[in-house]
């Protein structure tokens, strides 16, 4: 059995493994298909086989290896990429929850995801009971229907910084037969494995700390390999029965533990084509080699800023659960113990007016629609990323009005705090 190496060893060294004579750099595999002898040896892929490349719209191997990556960070059995973040959360619940279902989602999930499983995936028969993290057992137990067939929430909320009882997720679920969906997009594996607390699935936008440099868009999804599909009965049909449009293969018979991922790469990735360009994961592969060495930093870094806006004079209110004074801080200890993200929000007493001049004043940091890689940068969510949403359900997802996104980067700390400080002076 191949010793475990620790996350900053597997950072480095796994995925690509070359043998002799072949690049020690993993290489982009710039092809849309891929060449065979004999139509026999294509036709055995076609039927699932034998395991190998074709359309790189279903599998290419850059793409492969960097999943492979990042499926041993979360410890998991399987993992496949996507073109972006959004992708990874609809394949993860379309893959199991088809129209006439039913899906349980945290209200404080990224606004993105609110809407699309409360618009758009609305609009294909698929119906959602949005729920408050910080709600009872007996609420959340509450919220299940017959029809449910998974929960979604994050691990540190995107921008509300709300921390996840994950075992209080977990627990409902399971109780209920159904899978945890946890995006681990702001922890990264490096400060929280979410399948060490009972959750199944996880998604990541690969876009933010893993590529760590605002270069390339892309998600991924990977599969604990714990949920027992069959056990839950006849909730999970697309797994558990034949699939005629892939000659009558039913996936958990076939893959066993590799079914999830199967199924989503062969059927959705196959219709719906929202495949990670190699280039993007070839990027991604360079950013993964420093996430530890990032998520130290940026930890660091915005835990000094939040104890600076904390302190200041016009500063009405910080979140960040690395404060002591935050309610999440004991969840936080207890399933981020080394760190939680890079990401603040605060408000200025002066409310919105104030939040918009502060704002134009930074010069360090850049007013982007963007958060978690190595630059700072600021906003404001209400006017940006959550302005589709009414002032109540912003309420609802953790995102007051006046709310400031401040994304610390891995610059100096003195530097980030100074420009702050400058720009609060003119409020």
């Amino acid at each position: 059995m191949e010793k475990q190496f620790k996350k900053e060893t597997i950072c480095i060294q796994s995925g690509w493994k070359p043998k002799k004579g072949e690049p020690r750099v993993l290489p982009i595999y710039q092809s849309t298909t891929f060449k065979y002898e004999t139509s026999e040896q294509m036709g055995k892929l076609f039927d699932l086989e034998e395991s190998g490349y074709f359309y790189t719209r279903l599998q290419n191997p850059t793409n492969d290896f960097v999943a492979q990556k990042i499926c041993e960070l979360e410890g998991g059995v399987a993992a496949m990429l996507t073109s972006s973040g959004q992708a990874a959360n609809y394949y993860a619940v379309f893959n199991i929850c088809e129209a006439g279902g039913h899906v349980i989602m945290s209200s404080t999930v990224y606004g993105g995801t609110f809407n699309l499983l409360t618009v758009t995936m609305k609009k294909m028969g698929i119906t959602c009971t949005v729920i408050d993290p910080d709600c009872s057992e007996e609420e959340l137990n509450a919220a299940f229907q017959e029809n449910t067939k998974c929960v979604l929430a994050e691990t540190i909320a995107n921008p509300a910084l709300v921390v996840l009882d994950i075992e209080k997720f977990a627990k409902a679920a399971h109780a209920h037969q159904v899978p945890l969906i946890i995006d681990n997009t702001f922890a990264t594996p490096i400060n929280c494995n979410p399948f060490e607390w009972g959750a199944d699935i996880v998604t990541h936008s690969t876009t933010k700390y893993m590529d760590g440099h605002a270069m390339s868009v892309g998600g991924a999804i990977v599969d604990s390999g714990n949920f027992d599909w069959e056990a839950a009965g006849d909730k999970f049909p697309g797994l558990t029965t034949p699939d005629d449009s892939y000659h009558g293969v039913t996936y958990t018979k076939q893959f066993g533990k590799g079914a999830y991922i199967t199924k989503a790469t062969v059927q959705l990735m196959r219709d719906l084509g929202s495949i990670q360009a190699p280039q993007n994961a070839f990027l991604l592969n360079v950013g993964l080699e420093t996430l530890p060495l990032r998520m130290e930093r940026h930890c660091a870094n915005a835990q000094a800023v939040a104890e600076f806006l904390e302190k200041h004079e016009k500063v009405a209110w910080v979140n960040y659960p690395g404060l002591k004074s935050n309610k999440y801080y004991a969840l936080a200890q207890k399933y981020l113990p080394k760190g939680s993200c890079g990401v603040i929000s605060f408000g200025l007493k002066g409310g919105r007016a104030a939040a918009e001049k502060m704002m134009d004043k930074l010069s360090l940091a850049a007013i982007v629609t963007h958060v978690a890689d190595a630059r700072t940068c600021v906003l404001h969510p209400a006017s940006h990323t959550h302005r589709q949403m009414t002032d109540e359900q912003l309420l609802e997802a953790g995102v007051a009005p006046d709310l400031i996104r401040f994304s610390v980067g891995i610059e100096h700390v003195d530097d980030i705090i100074a420009d702050l400080e400058q720009a609060l002076e003119s409020v």
